[in-house]
């Protein structure tokens, strides 16, 4: 039996304009919430770390490929010799052309574990054949040794690193230990690892060696090779089969060369 007519209720329908209206307005509410979703999600930060153990004694020097592309980003450099009564001897950090290490005054901080090394802080622009001075002593008869620099018979600090990978800028650590004999006769600088940040722009910490905020203890070290003197490359850029000779060290390289 049909209900009675009065009881009957025809569908409702949504006139044409209002339909058309509410289908503009749920894809554009759901285009609005897609692109807060993208605009929310940070990039993931990915950090390579690498082992070492590099010894870098007089005259040495160290060619630093943050990236393992075969460029040269800094030199670590031992620059001088033992002497008496008058020179100098010193330990230097000098990135390649648009890096910079960071610091000021011409002097490159000695950071300790965890320290942020970002957009925010100090850098020092390469200039000159040394760099920025991890440190340095300067002797004469008139007025005896005078030495400057923030890197004297410490253990596990680290160098903050700016540089530039394909035009983009990135950040790095470079962790050492250096020993001044007395008076600075001798320099002795070890290198026991190096990591920076994948993603351009993003700081990282001094130690770090994951995305997340955690910071690795100082004890590593899975390879041994020393730094002394050699023959120089002539630029920057190595092949595959130089690096390994050049890691030795050399006693001299020409730094005004730009890539």
């Amino acid at each position: 039996m049909s209900p009675p007519s009065r009881l009957r209720r025809a569908p409702y329908k949504l006139s044409h304009l209002l339909d058309h209206r509410l289908q503009i307005y749920a894809l554009a509410a759901s285009a609005a919430g897609v692109s807060l979703l993208a605009l929310a999600e940070p990039s993931e930060a990915k950090i390579v770390y690498t082992k070492a153990h590099k010894v870098i004694g007089t005259n040495g020097l160290y060619p630093l490929d943050l990236n393992h592309d075969g460029t040269i980003d800094f030199l670590i450099q031992q620059q001088g010799y033992p002497f008496s009564s008058s020179g100098h001897n010193g330990l230097g950090a000098r990135g390649a052309f648009g890096n910079a290490v960071q610091g000021s005054n011409l002097l490159a901080s000695a950071l300790n574990q965890g320290a942020r090394i970002g957009p925010r802080q100090r850098f020092i622009s390469s200039t000159g054949t040394f760099g920025a001075v991890m440190f340095n002593v300067v002797c004469t008869v008139d007025t005896g040794c005078s030495s400057e620099g923030k890197w004297t018979n410490v253990s596990n600090r680290y160098l903050g690193l700016r540089f530039r990978i394909h035009g983009k800028t990135h950040y790095g650590w470079a962790r050492l230990s250096v020993t001044v004999m007395p008076q600075g006769h001798t320099i002795t600088a070890t290198l026991t690892g190096y990591a920076y940040e994948t993603v351009p722009n993003q700081g990282i910490h001094a130690g770090q060696t994951h995305g997340a905020d955690t910071l690795l203890t100082n004890s590593e070290a899975n390879s041994s090779e020393s730094a002394g003197p050699n023959t120089g490359p002539t630029g920057w850029a190595l092949q595959p089969a130089s690096l390994g000779r050049l890691a030795r060290g050399v006693q001299y390289v020409p730094l005004g060369r730009e890539p």
